[in-house]
């Protein structure tokens, strides 16, 4: 999965879908992501000691990464993401869309660097 946390994404698909927001958090194993303000649900909370007053919490959950795309910094709409070795050989992310760069992911390794 390509998607980093702070990344800006787009929702596709479900009752957020077409807003945008922040990543927060990514669980690869389970392939979800969370997104800031987006599937919000609420978790019913129990009197306790530490929350004396209980009711309801309005909280964030996943969302499956099929249904997220990231936005293209440059057209502000949704893209793929591809992955490309520069010639000094370090790996980066970048928009299918405009083929603006997306970050870096690995530093630069000289077996795939560019031989002139």
């Amino acid at each position: 999965m390509l998607i980093r946390v702070n990344d800006e994404v787009i929702v596709l698909a479900g009752r957020d879908a077409g807003q945008k927001g922040k990543v927060l958090k990514v669980d690869r194993e389970k392939n979800r992501i969370v997104v800031e303000g987006l599937n919000r649900v609420y978790k019913h909370v129990k009197k306790s000691q530490r929350n004396p007053q209980g009711g309801r919490l309005s909280k964030e959950v996943g969302i499956d990464a099929s249904n997220v795309a990231i936005v293209d910094p440059q057209t502000g709409k949704p893209t793929r993401i591809g992955v490309r070795f520069l010639a000094d050989g370090t790996k980066e992310r970048y928009s299918k869309k405009s083929g603006v760069s997306l970050g870096m992911i690995s530093p630069p390794r000289a077996a795939r660097a560019a031989k002139v």
